[in-house]
């Protein structure tokens, strides 16, 4: 068992008592850490100002009385005021690198009863920082009858000691994780490993944070994100400025940037505060970084290292303290190679550099998503919209598969669940509203090979040359509607779901039967081809 060092102030309150028989009979929480049974203390490094010399000298009489084995150093440490938290914790800092520390062949205990609250504090920062390698000591009276020894507890900072604790930082890292990802249960392995750094960086570092990934990937939405779990957890306090440096061209982007002074250029009328300034306490998000020219690359890379810039046709630097997100789509070190992009401000973003995959390389993530989309369409239009079973799973079958190729990302997936609902009057959306949809998307990407352009092969070029593009795409849909039902008074009825409720008298399969001749189709030779 190694020799135990226990370092503590002299409480200039709790350790003083009257000097006689009585002096036994309190309290007094420097002395009664050498009166523990169960504690032995090899030696006390007291600390104490020369004020309180003389009380420092009974207490460590004491000690020698009740722990002849215990050594007492005493440790002279003046503060010109004790309440002063940097003079307090600058002089303990040089106090515990002077400190000939042996933690491999000795224990040390830093005890927190005693001294000013700050000096508590900042024995707690410097022991938490391993400036002082132990462990904290606590010490308080029993309740009841008075009795000198009190009782004494040792806190490990190791938190993974504490399974409770570990637990709810635990719950607290997923709940963080969780909310970046807005609720989302995503499945894919590799973005939640992700998910779970961007989380740490996100809360404990305020350095610039690079986010890379193709367009529609979320990175707008995962910089918000960051910017709202920062607000939560009390880290930031100005707001959430988001420009696309894609839309900052020639001159305009230095002054929607950095701002301007009034008359500084034709048409300046007044003073404009600029992006930077607006973002001031708060996190700015530049997306399309890789777009910025490279004179505003330099500025950018100035107000991050300094805080500072200069507005355009001002004469003295303005001022902004904010924490920078930058998104691309571009490869940044082919730019940096090929001159577009300065190496120094690379170099400073490259620090915390996430890359978001695209929906291609998240198939397992679709479910969830697309239930998170159907959520937002209800909230933004105020109408809920739902799968029968089997579209859904005539969509996911799609949208999981290879032939799926998502080149927008989530922004196709968004656009894809708000026309299935929009065009689902009734609130549901079934497997005509897929059919046609998933043809949509095929269409979109790969225009030559569209399965949703199913009139080809109905009806004529002459004919086709008829009809507008708007009947054009209302026919297909309904074509895709036929297909998917086994009679024309089924197919009527999905077709004319909403208007049919406003009828006394309904007859679906006579409506469907005269749209189709309106094109010179009918039911049978729509559903045999």
């Amino acid at each position: 068992m190694k020799p135990v060092t226990v370092i503590g102030f002299l409480g200039s309150t709790l350790d003083a008592a009257k000097f006689g028989p009585s002096r036994w009979n309190k309290w007094r929480p420097t002395v009664s850490i050498c009166m523990q049974e169960d504690l032995r203390v090899d030696r006390f490094v007291l600390l104490h100002g020369s004020y309180h010399r003389r009380l420092a000298d009974y207490v460590m009489d004491d000690i020698r009385d009740v722990s002849p084995e215990t050594e007492v150093v005493p440790q002279l440490l003046d503060f010109d005021d004790p309440w002063d938290f940097e003079e307090v914790y600058g002089k303990l800092l040089d106090f515990a690198r002077s400190f000939p520390f042996d933690p491999d062949n000795q224990d040390y205990l830093v005890h927190i009863t005693t001294g000013t609250h700050v000096a508590q504090i900042c024995l707690f920062l410097l022991t938490e920082a391993r400036y002082l390698p132990g462990r904290l000591l606590q010490t308080q009276p029993r309740r009841g009858a008075p009795q000198p020894t009190g009782t004494w507890n040792v806190i490990d900072l190791d938190l993974s000691r504490y399974d409770s604790i570990a637990t709810r930082f635990a719950e607290a890292s997923a709940e963080s994780a969780s909310f970046l990802k807005s609720g989302i249960e995503t499945q894919n392995a590799a973005f939640n490993r992700m998910i779970d750094e961007i989380e740490q960086v996100a809360v404990r570092s305020r350095a610039p944070i690079l986010l890379m990934g193709p367009t529609g990937a979320g990175k707008s939405q995962l910089a918000r994100k960051i910017y709202e779990l920062k607000k939560l957890r009390h880290q930031i306090a100005g707001p959430f400025v988001e420009v696309n440096c894609a839309t900052l061209k020639g001159d305009s982007a230095m002054s929607a940037l950095f701002g301007h002074r009034k008359g500084a250029f034709t048409g300046a009328a007044q003073d404009r505060p600029g992006l930077l300034k607006s973002a001031d306490k708060g996190l700015l998000f530049l997306d399309e970084i890789g777009e910025l020219g490279l004179d505003e690359q330099a500025m950018i890379l100035r107000a991050i290292e300094e805080g500072r810039f200069l507005p355009v046709g001002a004469d003295s630097e303005a001022r902004s303290e904010f924490q920078l997100i930058a998104g691309t789509n571009r490869d940044l070190v082919g730019a940096v190679d090929a001159g577009r992009f300065r190496e120094d401000l690379f170099a400073r973003l490259n620090l915390w550099t996430f890359s978001l995959p695209g929906l291609a390389q998240r198939r397992e993530d679709i479910a969830p998503n697309l239930d998170y989309e159907l959520e937002r369409f209800a909230e933004r239009e105020g109408a809920r919209v739902t799968f029968n079973k089997e579209a859904r799973e005539k969509y996911l079958a799609f949208a999981e598969s290879p032939s799926a190729l998502w080149r927008g990302n989530f922004r196709d997936l968004a656009a894809s669940v708000t026309r299935m609902a929009t065009l689902s009057p009734a609130g549901r959306i079934d497997s005509g509203a897929v059919a046609f949809e998933t043809g949509r998307l095929q269409s979109l990407w790969s225009p030559g090979e569209a399965r949703g352009d199913v009139l080809d092969d109905l009806l004529p070029e002459s004919r086709l040359r008829t009809i507008d593009p708007f009947d054009r795409v209302q026919l297909a849909y309904v074509v895709a509607v036929c297909r998917q039902h086994g009679s024309l008074s089924a197919a009527g009825r999905s077709l004319f779901a909403a208007s049919r409720e406003e009828r006394k008298s309904t007859n679906d399969a006579d409506r469907l039967r005269k749209y189709l001749a309106r094109f010179d189709l009918d039911w049978a030779g729509v559903v045999a081809r």
